[in-house]
């Protein structure tokens, strides 16, 4: 052992002039990249800026911010919280408790009590359905609201948890325009299991069915028919079509104008 420790000894001692020679041959001051360059204020004053050093690179401009992905509302105003990109991050089944709070979000938010009130006027102003009398705005304007509530509980709480089934619109994303709007259409009819699997979209023409029919509790009279009720059902789920579309796209349109907007 003590061998051991002598023979260390020698050998610490046989280095200490190969430390101070390479100590000694090290450039003393700050690294390269932290060299003051030519617009330095440390630089000296008495030489000229472009002998004593570098010009300094021009600061990095500032990266501009990511467009939002899938916006909570589009145009800032109509609701859009059942929409999530179709990726492995965004797969796992929602909780009957999460499909219940995604429906009570699209019952109460008020982007969707300004859209209640907006087909409100047009009714009233076109005398639309339901044919309430002229001057009954506030029960049209009651009539939309209680057709919000029904159909959102409907299509996003209450069938989506007795049937396993994920209320979501979940967009492609990639592709050719053209296959992504057929998609974004066919997912009216088209659903998404719990399990990520593909099947009937019950949620969705049922739910639209059940508050096409209890509308008649509260429409008037001249409303309360079968043809009056299929009508509405289509109606509605046309526009569902034509509004995943417009959920398929919305985020792509976004990220366009935030780049032009921001530039490249």
């Amino acid at each position: 052992m003590l061998r051991f420790y002598s023979l260390a000894i020698l050998v610490l001692l046989a280095s200490c002039p190969l430390i101070a020679q390479t100590s000694a041959s090290m450039p003393i001051g700050p690294p390269a990249a932290d060299q003051p360059c030519a617009q330095d204020p440390a630089a000296d004053p008495a030489q000229p800026p472009s002998t004593q050093y570098a010009p300094c690179p021009p600061p990095p401009a500032p990266a501009p911010a990511p467009a939002p992905t899938n916006p909570k509302r589009i145009f800032g105003l109509i609701p859009n919280f059942t929409t999530t990109d179709d990726s492995a991050t965004s797969r796992s089944p929602l909780s009957a408790r999460q499909k219940h709070v995604l429906a009570l979000d699209q019952m109460f938010d008020f982007s969707a009590h300004a859209g209640n009130f907006l087909q409100a006027s047009i009714q009233q102003v076109s005398s639309g359905q339901p044919h309430y009398a002229t001057d009954a705005f506030g029960k049209r304007l009651l009539a939309a609201e209680a057709d919000q509530i029904t159909s959102c509980l409907f299509i996003y709480g209450t069938l989506p948890t007795l049937l396993h089934d994920d209320p979501r619109y979940f967009r492609r994303v990639d592709g050719p325009p053209i296959s992504r709007a057929w998609y974004a259409v066919t997912r009216t009819v088209v659903g998404r299991t719990d399990r990520g699997a593909a099947t009937f979209n019950t949620p969705q023409l049922l739910g639209q069915f059940a508050q096409a029919s209890l509308s008649n509790a509260y429409y008037p009279r001249q409303d309360r028919t079968v043809q009056g009720t299929l009508t509405n059902w289509a109606v509605q789920l046309v526009y569902n079509s034509a509004f995943n579309v417009v959920k398929e796209f919305y985020p792509d349109v976004a990220a366009r104008l935030h780049r032009h907007l921001m530039g490249p």
